[in-house]
């Protein structure tokens, strides 16, 4: 069975900030992998500080568009689809005004645009977004909501009729960020450094994740995988300050105390259980 995975994100950077290592583990093993990228990323800032007064904030569409097509081929996803709308900005920025931001777009029609994609290459995996964001970017949120519609939507006969022939995804799962995680690090980098670059984060996480111990949540071992998602990262040079707080724990700390990359199960339509730590286990 040739196996195939589409990964549905919101802006270029999310492709290699949320469960890139493990998509470079299924590359490696054989899995076909299709990335769809719902915005250009032009409400970004430049977050580089090398990066400064060197590139213009209306260069930017251009630039992302140019890391998006680095980070990609580095992950080993052999095609990127860019459904153009804008970035939407965040939450009560003059970005959300904007009549082409994708908060602003009928959500009927975006989800037919990804169904079409879907039924193209018939992805046996989807991964999307969870609704436990830490911040709610109206693009995430929106990516939240095809996740949700898109399995079902996607397999049925009556609607996008002319999106091309139905097909049943087997599972949809999102990238979590998970309390389990923050805390492994952040114990480790104490014991091990001195110091521990995820106070903020685990305050964040505890806000945002009340009923987190009801979330089905499958760990992927992404050993032997992981430098290089910090790779493709990387290649998001507007985006990600080499020597800031995404990049503080070595890799090899990373891979002796939490190698694993988690994932919420959104939706199965073939039965699989946390523990199995695969995506395709069971499917034929």
């Amino acid at each position: 069975m040739e196996r195939r995975l589409l990964a549905l994100h919101a802006h270029p950077d999310d492709e290699s900030s949320k469960g890139a290592a493990t998509v470079a583990r299924y590359v490696a093993d054989g899995v076909r992998a299709v990335l769809v990228t719902a915005t250009g990323g032009e409400a970004g800032d430049i977050l580089n500080p090398a990066l400064e007064g060197k590139i213009s904030q209306s260069d930017l569409p251009g630039v992302r568009q140019a890391e998006l097509a680095a980070a990609a081929a580095i992950i080993g996803f052999e095609d990127v689809e860019l459904l153009g709308y804008r970035d939407s900005g965040m939450p009560g920025s003059e970005d959300n005004a904007r009549a082409e931001a994708l908060c602003n777009q009928d959500f009927d029609e975006v989800l037919g645009r990804v169904v079409e994609i879907v039924r193209g290459f018939r992805p046996q995996v989807v991964l999307g977004y969870d609704n436990h964001e830490w911040y709610p970017h109206p693009d995430h949120l929106f990516v939240h909501r095809i996740t949700v519609e898109l399995a079902t939507a996607a397999a049925d006969p009556s609607r996008y009729p002319d999106a091309g022939q139905p097909w049943q995804v087997s599972r949809v799962f999102a990238p979590a960020f998970t309390a389990d995680r923050f805390v492994a690090l952040h114990e480790a980098m104490l014991e091990k450094v001195g110091e521990s670059p995820f106070d903020w984060v685990l305050e964040r996480i505890e806000a945002a994740e009340p009923n987190a111990e009801a979330r089905r949540i499958m760990r992927i071992d992404a050993a032997g995988y992981v430098e290089q998602g910090r790779d493709a990262l990387r290649a998001h040079r507007t985006q990600i300050d080499p020597d800031g707080r995404w990049f503080a724990v070595p890799t090899s700390l990373v891979e002796e105390v939490y190698p694993w990359e988690d994932f919420e199960i959104i939706d199965e339509f073939v039965p699989t259980t946390e523990a199995s730590g695969d995506f395709f286990e069971g499917i034929v």
